[in-house]
């Protein structure tokens, strides 16, 4: 069993970025060029490994190795958008690790590539990269490359050191656990169960009880063998139930107008641990969007549209539309998931100035973003 951590450390210590792992400070799979860049380098990185599994650290100076962290960033629709760019597309998971030093709500991403032993290559065409083309890794660099190209091993004993020097042991799962338990969550109602003998969950959450369910908000749920963070939110609530065999969640939203609020099934997601030491994750997306009156959506979508006009003019505003912006980012999602096709561009036309003055907008404002890309995804 593998510490995710360690792995990062040994990579980032190994040497510069090669052609079996790349660092980038962030990836922005929200534009385009972002998503473009992505899949190129999946692509490269799976024709230049195919022995082996090959690595991207998200979170991390390019420069100097400083690990600066990201946001939590979940990618269980990753695999999908993978699949429509890819010929032959690789197997690829994204992890959330957690590092000691950074905020509470920072990780280091870890992108894991496993091979197909086929030649990987695009599709269809995305920004200016044209469908077909094919790519691999030239030092630190993804390189296009001509159809011909010749598949060699060249990385497999490497990175199978690494990975060897990266195994778990008692001791760290210890400290994860004891340090999940009294230090990082002290003020929470934490839990943790064994499963299998082999594998400890950690949870942690403020419960409330809703028509006789139990739900966990400001969530943080830790893989704690792999330091890989399964879950966290700090808005968005869900439900739990543990077996001896699996660890189930389900996420709800929250939405609803003027005050009005219900909780509707997003996600369910479910760890099924096995006898023989290993694991696996299913997803299964279980979002119906909520129906309100179009009348009403059409004076709250124009008066966002004023917000954020005003937003963009730096101009002062009144009580009631700093009231009103409070609840932007949920009445944008709202007006999205009935057929207001540019409420989503609007709310990212927001985001630089939620960010420089409105924290708390700001936080939601990620939380509604992170819930339009799992819906896309899916």
């Amino acid at each position: 069993m593998i510490n995710k951590r360690l792995l990062i450390k040994n990579l980032l210590a190994h040497n510069d970025e090669s052609s079996f792992y790349d660092k980038k400070r962030k990836i922005d799979l929200g534009s385009k060029e972002g998503k473009a860049k992505f899949l190129k380098h999946i692509c490269a990185l799976s024709n230049s490994n195919p022995k082996n599994n090959s690595f991207i650290v998200v979170g991390v100076e390019d420069e100097t190795n400083e690990i600066r962290g990201v946001d939590f960033f979940d990618d269980s629709k990753l695999q999908n958008l993978v699949n429509a760019y890819l010929t032959n597309a690789p197997l690829i998971s994204y992890e959330n690790v957690l590092f000691p030093h950074l905020p509470p709500d920072k990780v280091v991403g870890l992108v894991t590539i496993r091979p197909t032993g086929e030649i990987t290559s695009l599709r269809k065409n995305i920004w200016k990269y044209w469908g077909g083309s094919i790519f691999m890794r030239d030092g630190s660099i993804s390189m296009p490359k001509d159809f011909d190209i010749e598949i060699k091993d060249v990385n497999s004993e490497i990175v199978k050191s690494i990975e060897n020097r990266a195994k778990n042991n008692i001791e760290h799962t210890l400290d994860g656990v004891i340090d999940f338990m009294n230090n990082r969550h002290d003020e929470l109602e934490s839990h943790y169960k064994v499963f299998k003998e082999q594998f400890v969950v950690c949870w942690a959450g403020n419960t409330k009880q809703l028509d006789g369910k139990t739900y966990y908000s400001r969530v943080d749920i830790e893989l704690i063998n792999e330091q890989v963070r399964l879950f966290y939110s700090a808005l968005d609530e869900v439900t739990i139930e543990v077996t001896d065999n699996y660890f189930k969640t389900v996420e709800y939203v929250s939405l609803g107008l003027n005050n009005r609020q219900e909780h509707y099934p997003l996600e369910e997601v479910v760890i099924t641990f096995q006898e023989n030491g290993s694991y696996h994750i299913d997803s299964k997306m279980i979002f119906e969007p909520p129906r309100f009156n179009k009348k009403t959506l059409h004076h709250i979508y124009n008066a966002n549209n004023a917000l954020v006009k005003k937003l963009k003019k730096n101009a002062r505003l009144n009580p009631s539309e700093e009231k009103d912006l409070q609840n932007l980012p949920e009445t944008y999602l709202i007006c999205y998931f009935n057929d207001f096709q540019k409420a989503k561009e609007k709310l990212l036309e927001a985001k630089p100035y939620l960010k420089e003055s409105y924290e708390k907008v700001y936080e939601a404002y990620k939380e509604t973003v992170r819930i339009l890309r799992k819906v896309r995804y899916n």
